[in-house]
């Protein structure tokens, strides 16, 4: 009878124990699913306030803050996780928007004014000048500069050229400015690549190539002159 008392105030002490760790392990889940709620309603809080590449279906990655200028919360690969290379990463994209908003408008330009033929052909003109000069002068300098934009970018973080950091000659270094630089740079990216298709496919530049279509846009547009691939070279 002893041994039976026994055994029976060991399993209720035993339940009793499992039922205060069931109530421990309870209350250490609700503060983190209090945190897990928070973290949520941050996050749709953030996506309500933030202008993201879709909006309202979309939740920007953790390490795109909407800090950086165009910072829209798109980057499907992960590939700014890490900060150092976000930073660098930032800078190349402006350094090739800036290069393609320069493409285009030159590119442009000349088509429209009709000046030195079409822009493909451009490097197999005859400029009286030797290559080996050229890139004798071309190298050294080009090296120099771009130099000491790379060293006073990591020191200041800011894109400029020879010592000036930022470079702003006419005073329009701003937010919005920023943001719109970005804008323009990526669309000139995209409208650069047009561009080289549009020559690869029908030898011809954008400004002629907006023409034929305007004239015929049932006869020539992409569907119809993605079948001239290879036969204008």
């Amino acid at each position: 009878m002893a041994a039976l008392t026994t055994c029976s105030v060991t399993a209720v002490s035993a339940v009793r124990g499992s039922r205060a760790a069931f109530g421990n392990r309870a209350a250490l889940a609700a503060p983190a699913r209090a945190t897990a709620s928070k973290s949520r309603a941050s996050l749709a809080v953030q996506a309500a306030t933030r202008d993201l590449w879709i909006k309202d279906s979309t939740v920007a990655p953790s390490h795109l803050d909407g800090t950086l200028p165009g910072d829209f919360g798109f980057d499907p690969l992960g590939l700014g996780v890490d900060p150092a290379r976000l930073k660098y990463y930032q800078e190349a994209e402006l350094m090739n928007a800036r290069w393609a908003m320069m493409a285009v408008a030159g590119i442009s330009a000349t088509d429209v004014l009709g000046i030195g033929g079409p822009w493909y052909e451009a490097g197999a003109g005859d400029y009286d000048f030797p290559l080996p000069a050229l890139l004798a002068i071309q190298f050294p300098v080009m090296g120099i500069l771009e130099l000491k934009r790379i060293r006073g970018w990591l020191a200041t973080g800011k894109s400029g050229i020879n010592e000036s950091f930022p470079f702003d000659p006419i005073g329009m270094n701003s937010p919005s400015m920023a943001v719109k630089e970005v804008k323009n740079g990526r669309l000139a990216m995209i409208a650069f690549v047009g561009i080289v298709v549009q020559a690869i496919v029908y030898r011809e530049g954008p400004v002629s190539a907006l023409k034929d279509h305007v004239i015929d846009p049932f006869g020539n547009n992409m569907a119809t002159n993605i079948m001239h691939i290879g036969s204008t070279f």
